[in-house]
């Protein structure tokens, strides 16, 4: 797998760490989570520096919000137990599309 690749993934990692403690700081009364947050967004901002010596601003900034959507949602079903209806899924769907056709289909994309 490229670099620039695995720069965008620790990046929707970090971010999808930095904002489940956002709901777990208890709007910032709770120190570890609140450290957490800053730290996991933190990094999340580092790694997308990083990948944005690669590929477009656009696009990075494409994939890197569509992932982290679709993955901090994921965090929110399984960890928080919090419930997805079916408009939510269909939105992530499309979302997930986008990022599909993105990667496949655009030559402005790496590959």
């Amino acid at each position: 797998m490229p670099t620039h690749y695995l720069y965008l993934i620790a990046s929707v990692i970090a971010e999808a760490v930095g904002y489940s403690a956002l709901n777990a700081s208890a709007q910032f009364t709770k120190f570890w989570p609140s450290l957490l947050v800053i730290v996991g967004l933190g990094g999340s901002f580092y790694f997308l520096t990083l990948a944005l010596q690669y590929i477009p601003l656009g696009i990075t900034y494409a994939l890197a919000s569509g992932l982290g959507i679709i993955v901090v949602a994921l965090v929110g079903v399984v960890i928080f137990g919090q419930r997805l209806d079916l408009a939510a899924v269909a939105g992530l769907t499309l979302i997930m599309a986008g990022i599909v056709v993105i990667n496949a289909l655009s030559d402005v994309a790496l590959h």
